[in-house]
This record gives C-alpha cells, structure tokens and sequence, in this order.
C-alpha cells in the first residue's frame, strides 16, 4: 500500500503531544512526514521542521502558509493533524476542511457548541475527513471491552464510573509555568480547563466502550488554586442514551496521582475494569463469578482486540501505540476513500467530528451546570436533540 503524506500544524519543539503524534504516525509506515508549521514563531517553526526532516520548501511558518503551499500541489498532504492551543482548532481545521483536506483534530475540537456544529456540517458538505484525537481508544484492550459490550457479555449496562485525575498542576508555585498556565487561561482554553483537557477523554472512553452517549447532566467544579479562572477538579454525572448512569471524576491537583485515566462498566450480567497505566490487563468479572484477568495479545479476544494489538502478550504496550492505531484506522479509511471502495469496517471506529461535537456540547452543559449549583441540564448538542 502506497505511503500517505502527512502534514502536521503544531506540535514544535518543547511540545507535550507534538513527539507522541510523529511517534505514532510513523509507526506503522503507513506515512511520510512532508510538511509543518510547527510553531508560533515562524524562523523556529521552519527551522525545526527541517531538523525533522522536512524539506524546506515545505517548513512553513504559519497554517496559512501550508494552507496556500499545501493546496497548490500535485502531491499535497492526504492527511493534516491540528496540534495547536484549543481556541485555534476551529479555525484552521474548518479552513483545511473546506480545501478538501482530512484533518485529525487534538481535542477539543472547538471552543464552542456552534463551531463544532459548523465543523461537522463543513464534513458533510466537503466529503473530508475529520477525526478527533481521543487516542486512548485505540488501546487494544478498550477495543475489545467496547466489543464484550456490544455482544452482550454484560447484558444492559447498568452504571460506568470513569476518571482522569493527576496532580501536575498542584504545585501553586507553578502556575504561572507557561505550559501549565494556558490550560486555565478562558482565552486560550475556553470555557473550561480541567474537564476540557481530561474529563472529555474520560467520557468519550465511556461513550465509546458502552455505545451510549451523554444526555443530561449535573456538574460540581473546583478551583483549588485561588488564581485560577478556569476548574482544576470536576465532579460530573451523567444520564446516558442507554439507560446507564456515569460517574465522572477529573482532577490535575490530585497530589499522587500520576495519569489516572480508569474506567470500570457494570452491567446486568457482569463488570470490566481498565486503567491506562496498566493497559495490557482487563478485569473481567461475571455475575456470581470469579474475576478472569485478559491480557492483551492472549487467545480468544475479539477481532477488534487483534487488530490493535501490535506487540506479543506481556511487553508493555502504550500511549503512541494506541494513537497509532488512529493513524492506522485513518489510512485504510483515506485510501478507501481514494480508491473509490469500502474500508474495513474494522478500521471505522475512529473518534469523529461528531464525536468531538457532542464534547463540546457536554463542556458547555458542565460549565452551566456547575454556575447553577449542579442543575441538571441536557448535555446534547442541539442538531442531535
């Protein structure tokens, strides 16, 4: 299968997500990294994208530029990642959208409900593709709990309890460390902080394994450095599509704790647990049962599992592996797209535009919620009402 080209906006030195992106993407050698605009600074930008090995012609030092240089082309990029600070996603995925680009998107897609509805609105009407960086789903395991559920191992789910707390930002000494300082700035994030960056990969974790969506919810934020605008903690519940309830819990003052992204799903029949920092291990309790330990690369998983499985059973399988597997997904859905045919069905569960929409329609409801003393609100956005 022929390489894609792949472009990348943000992400340059120094950066936290930049490394785990061009890690993944390369992993599989289903790309070649052609083109940047890898930072704010132009000069810094350009230089640093031919030090990664991009020609020069094609270091830019801005998203226009690549935009203009990019759409030029003969051979422009099949696929462009947006790693750049939240209010900035809107724009340039939307622009790259509308000159037939595919972008995959770090989350949150958008800043505001209405943007996100255009982005998904701008996919239907271009035909481009627009993915949403929640990578932790491509670990194998979260695949093949979202297909126990699916076949009714559990029966009805009845309860999900998830949560993404850390203590990296605790320190208050700290908080005015630029990397750290953005997070909670409303004109760089948005409306919200610690729900915005954590809490929504919790809940599209547990849309994702349980095949329910947020309807309704009721929301409690913190903010335990006195400086801070935005939240540091957040307590959420949901009502699901389903008929379950989650139990959501993000923190990045959670001294001791270190990535803490967990989930737990309990259904009529039986119960699964996962933990991020042990992603080769699934807990799988059955009603009145022992519980069973699967390992990740073992026998009589599903074909999902499989698929995502990429190293043999006990060596440590992580966070680049599970973003590849994105990348991956995205490739068979880009080139069956150019060749005019089906993808592999396996390959199309990768987090979307409206995945991403129904994010910033429950960030939204949180930080109303949480401004009404935990009134419940409807976490739907509105064309999905």
């Amino acid at each position: 299968m022929k390489k894609l080209s792949w472009g990348m906006i943000g992400g340059g030195r120094g950066s936290q997500i930049g490394p785990a992106h061009r890690i993944s993407a390369a992993l599989d050698g289903l790309y070649d990294f052609r083109a940047g605009a890898l930072d704010a600074n132009a000069e810094s930008g350009r230089s640093y994208a031919q030090e990664l090995g991009i020609h020069e012609d094609r270091a830019y030092g801005n998203w226009r530029e690549m935009l203009e240089g990019e759409s030029s082309r003969t051979d422009r990029v099949d696929l462009v990642t947006v790693a750049t600070p939240n209010s900035t996603h809107y724009e340039i995925t939307k622009a790259f959208l509308e000159a037939g680009f595919n972008v995959l998107c770090e989350k949150p897609m958008t800043i505001t409900v209405e943007e996100a509805e255009d982005i998904v609105a701008t996919t239907k009407r271009t035909g481009s593709i627009c993915a949403v960086n929640y990578g932790y789903s491509g670990y194998a395991l979260v695949r093949h709990m979202r297909a126990m559920v699916a076949r009714g191992d559990l029966g009805k789910v009845r309860l999900i309890k998830a949560e993404f707390a850390h203590g990296f930002h605790a320190d208050a000494a700290d908080a005015d460390n630029p990397r750290v300082r953005w997070r909670y700035d409303p004109a760089m994030a948005g409306i919200s902080a610690q729900f915005a960056d954590c809490g929504i990969h919790a809940l599209h974790m547990a849309s994702f394994v349980s095949g329910q969506d947020a309807e309704s919810l009721t929301a409690d934020f913190a903010s335990c450095l006195d400086v801070r605008t935005l939240e540091d903690d957040a307590m959420v519940s949901f009502k699901m599509s389903g008929g379950a309830r989650l139990r959501l819990w993000t923190s990045s003052v959670a001294v001791g704790r270190m990535h803490g992204l967990n989930i737990q799903v309990f259904g009529e029949k039986g119960g699964l647990r996962w933990a991020q920092e042990w992603p080769n291990q699934l807990y799988w309790t059955p009603l009145n049962g022992r519980t069973t330990v699967l390992e990740r690369g073992g026998p009589d998983l599903s074909p999902e599992a499989d698929r995502a499985s990429r190293v043999t059973m006990g060596h440590a399988e992580g966070m680049p592996l599970a973003f590849a597997n994105i990348y991956s997904d995205l490739s068979e859905v880009i080139h069956a797209k150019k060749e005019d045919r089906t993808p592999n069905p396996l390959a199309c569960h990768y987090p979307s535009a409206v995945d991403g929409l129904r994010s910033i329609a429950a960030i939204k409801a949180a930080v109303d919620s949480a401004g009404q003393d935990g009134r419940w609100l409807d976490a739907r956005p509105p064309s999905l009402r």
